[in-house]
């Protein structure tokens, strides 16, 4: 299996439902800016709701660093909008919801399910030269938890701003980073 890290994202036009209207996003959308594409199986199930309605609660967090959540299923804008408008979790939602029913984006990601139609549980940060700086796949009985992405956002950007430095496990912003060299080698 090839890796997505440090490689481009692909060209995409799609379909969104955000802040109650459709509008098209495309590639040109995330370029300077940092983005996060959340994908999940479908609208009107179980564990993603619980997973849509955790990155609502944050959503502004990731506003406040230049982030832009994209969540995407394999579902048609006009399911988004009825979803949207049927449940109280959804309604919170404030970040675009994309459409991806012929999968294009969910087979660019790795993430589409051939046999179902569907999306595993992917997590792709996207840095403003549009290249992919974080990629997790989970099984779609296993949701996913804003907080620990927000903490990986944060290192993200961090080790962008300060090359040469990287981020150790548990990094949160302020802590100490480390700066790799044969002065650390055995003893971390």
């Amino acid at each position: 299996m090839q890796t997505l890290i440090n490689s481009r994202i692909t060209d995409f036009k799609v379909q969104a439902y955000h802040n109650k209207d459709f509008k098209t996003v495309t590639q040109d959308d995330l370029r300077g800016k940092w983005s996060v594409f959340f994908f999940y199986p479908a609208d009107f199930t179980f564990v993603c709701p619980t997973e849509l309605g955790d990155m609502a609660d944050r959503y502004a967090e990731f506003q406040k660093m230049g982030v832009e959540i994209y969540s995407v299923s394999t579902d048609t804008h006009f399911t988004h909008k009825a979803w949207h408008d049927t449940s109280e979790t959804i309604k919170k939602i404030k970040y675009p919801m994309l459409a991806d029913p012929t999968g294009h984006l969910s087979r660019a990601f790795g993430v589409h399910i051939e046999s179902e139609g569907l999306a595993y549980r992917g997590t792709f940060l996207i840095n403003p030269e549009g290249l992919i700086k974080l990629a997790e796949v989970n099984d779609n009985g296993i949701g996913r938890n804003a907080e620990e992405l927000l903490r990986k956002v944060q290192a993200a950007q961090y080790t962008a701003k300060n090359p040469g430095e990287v981020c150790p496990a548990k990094w949160t912003p302020g802590q100490k980073t480390l700066k790799p060299g044969l002065d650390l080698v055995g003893k971390i």
